[in-house]
């Protein structure tokens, strides 16, 4: 026998004697209401936690340590189905140290935005970030980098990549698969993805499929969708039995539309998840708890919003160790103040309960990416269209939403080049590549940022991450191109010869390495100089980190140059 199966057994043997209270539990929630999940009622109970796990309720029990839990709420522990840790610009140290008092005891994080940089060692360092959280971060490994042969990533991941982490013990299964198209195409190398991972959980990404597009995609073995927008959308999904889950992002706000799913007969199969949220919306509205409170106020009984956040996403994803206050599952619990309004007095994660000093003793893996940013400077002259007037394509964007419009306007010709026009509010956007792979630079018009001067740039774009910058004039787009790229990644905001804001994000040129509350004040400054601009857009820098997504229709742009996404193809210039 094993010294691990020793181990096991041992703990076992605890969990029995503790359970049955013939010894005292290692901690005990006095006197507190339950939420049960399976009859969506409320009781009253102790809870007795042994190690990490639930060993006791429906009975009194005594502890070595006690919470008294008087006038408390207990619910199991929220899970954020669906996130990229990358694209809250912070670390998943940080990540961990900002969500978890929000009532996040799990969460399953795709890393394809680090993924796209540095390949396998992004995933490495993202499963080196789970292990060393409180909070339970899982990984599903990225299915798609690049997400398109449209863009030029900093890496490519096939199949034989992704299987040396397919046992690693944070790893649930396959991310979401976003090459919708290449499914649907049988395309060889989705092909061999997704028989590798039919076993395991497989994660979808299918903005506007239907009919019979959505039963084949649906029969390749995927089984969850963050991308429905509309009711429609998502109700048909779910009766053809995938898992929706209903996002709240900085930008994709999907929660207005979709909340009325949420009913007794569906809620076991429908989760929450923020897909891309920054401390910004987390700091001023919350998280995961954002979500059920705003819920609950819309008159969903209570009792199934909190199935949605636990118990039917740990189903969606094969976690049957949680979401439920019973013995033997997962210790991972949110102590409420208030039920209906989610007010959390206490978190518990793994049966530890989440203090600052408990953070405080997590020890961050060391930092990678550094050098990620490998371009040289621009010129104003390299980042706008060149040629003839006239009627050109423009990506129209739609506030709160990463599909975008397909429109036209008729620009006009200075010089041999066609600038953008603020009185048209037909911004310039260009996408430079980053990675040493090549010199490319994507040239077009956006509208809907209402920039009347100056300009915005980012070197998180999603998905492969090369730097996106959107102004008013050809000069200011590259005084903050230039400076994301001596910050080695970042975000700028530029006007009158000068740079107005930035933040720095050097970890891949995705992530701060600076606390949560700092970036969150850096990122209030940049609101604040977008807005100087003329800017009306609540997150542009999401926006604007959205416009390359050559995944989601209508028009996009990435470093190749525009791109009709309907028709999966560059548009000639």
């Amino acid at each position: 026998m094993s010294y691990e199966s020793e181990g096991q057994e041992a703990a076992i043997e605890r969990r029995i004697v503790q359970g049955r209270g013939l010894e005292l539990a290692d901690l005990v929630i006095k006197g507190a209401q339950v939420l049960d999940v399976v009859t969506a009622t409320l009781f009253e109970s102790d809870v007795a936690i042994c190690g990490d796990t639930i060993v006791g309720t429906f009975a009194s029990y005594d502890g070595v340590e006690t919470i008294d839990g008087r006038g408390l709420t207990v619910v199991p522990g929220f899970i954020d189905s669906h996130l990229h840790i990358e694209s809250s610009l912070l670390t998943p140290h940080e990540f961990d140290r900002c969500v978890l008092p929000h009532g996040v005891t799990t969460a399953i994080w795709d890393p394809h935005e680090i993924a796209n940089v540095l390949g396998q060692g992004g995933i490495e360092y993202a499963l080196a970030g789970a292990e060393a959280a409180m909070m339970d971060i899982r990984v599903n490994l990225s299915s798609c980098v690049p997400a398109s042969p449209l863009e030029t990533s900093g890496a490519r991941l096939e199949i034989e990549h992704l299987l040396p982490f397919r046992d690693h013990p944070k790893v649930i299964g396959l991310a979401e698969f976003m090459n919708f198209p290449g499914v649907l195409a049988r395309d060889p190398g989705c092909l061999a993805k997704l028989a590798a991972f039919q076993d395991g959980h497989i994660d979808g990404h299918a903005p506007l499929v239907r009919g019979k597009d959505l039963n084949g995609y649906l029969a390749a073995g995927i089984r969850t969708d963050h991308e429905a927008t509309s009711y429609e959308e998502a109700l048909e999904k779910l009766r053809k039995g995938m898992s929706v889950l209903i996002r709240e992002s900085s930008i994709a706000k999907d929660l207005h539309a979709l909340w009325p799913l949420i009913q007794p007969e569906t809620s076991a199969f429908i989760g929450f998840c923020t897909d891309d949220r920054n401390p910004v919306e987390i700091a001023e509205e919350g998280h995961i708890d954002h979500m059920i409170r705003w819920t609950i106020a819309q008159g969903v009984p209570a009792a199934h919003v909190y199935r949605v956040a636990s118990w039917s996403a740990a189903n969606a994803f094969g976690l049957r160790d949680r979401g439920l206050v019973g013995p033997g599952k997962r210790a991972d619990l949110v102590l409420l103040s208030d039920y209906e309004s989610c007010e959390i007095a206490h978190v518990i994660a793994g049966g530890k309960l989440v203090t600052p000093e408990r953070l405080a003793a997590r020890k961050a893996p060391r930092p990678v990416g550094l050098d990620s940013m490998k371009v040289a400077p621009v010129a104003a002259a390299d980042l706008i269209v060149r040629g003839r007037g006239g009627p050109r394509p423009v990506i129209g964007v739609i506030p709160g939403k990463i599909v975008t419009e397909s429109l036209t306007l008729d620009l006009k010709e200075r010089g041999g080049f066609v600038p953008p026009d603020p009185q048209k509010d037909a911004a310039a956007v260009a996408v430079i590549a980053r990675h040493g792979v090549n010199q490319n630079i994507g040239r077009g018009f956006v509208k809907g940022f209402d920039l009347e001067r100056g300009a915005i740039a980012s070197s998180v774009g999603h998905d492969s991450h090369n730097i996106c910058v959107v102004g008013a004039d050809a000069e200011s787009m590259a005084i903050a191109a230039n400076r994301v790229i001596a910050l080695g990644g970042g975000i700028v905001v530029a006007a009158g010869g000068e740079v107005r804001s930035e933040l720095a994000l050097p970890l891949a040129g995705l992530m701060s390495l600076d606390p949560h509350e700092s970036v969150r004040e850096k990122l209030l400054e940049l609101r604040a100089a977008a807005r100087e601009l003329g800017c009306r857009l609540s997150e542009p820098f999401l926006q604007v980190a959205f416009l390359p997504l050559a995944v989601i229709p209508h028009l996009k742009i990435t470093d190749m140059g525009m791109v009709d996404v309907d028709r999966f193809e560059v548009l000639a210039d």
